[in-house]
């Protein structure tokens, strides 16, 4: 199994593309094809057929997935980094950010 530099819930920053500098929160990665769903942005129109959700039907904003080498995580202090992996102190391995060395919760 890969793992992802990204995760469900983390704070990251867009670094190419459209929305290039923008940050939000990932609400879902997709492993298979290497794409995030970031909060509020690459907003796409949608449009849509009259439904029980939707009775009225017509044109909806929703999040299209980035492609996950777009994304950089963003520390606590606001940087953003590149993650890597150690050893914690429970013998489990835990993110930290290489720019401040800190945890990434």
């Amino acid at each position: 199994m890969i793992k992802f530099h990204v995760k469900k819930g983390d704070l990251v920053r867009v670094i190419a593309g459209e929305a290039k500098g923008k940050e939000g929160k990932v609400l879902m990665v997709d492993r298979e094809n290497y794409r995030a769903i970031v909060e509020g942005l690459n907003m796409v129109s949608k449009h849509t057929k009259a439904n029980a959700k939707n009775p009225q039907g017509g044109i909806v904003k929703k999040e299209a997935p980035i492609h996950l080498s777009n994304l950089m995580v963003v520390d606590s202090k606001g940087n953003a980094t590149r993650i890597g992996r150690r050893m914690g102190e429970n013998g489990k391995l835990v993110r930290y950010s290489k720019k401040s060395g800190e945890e990434i919760k």
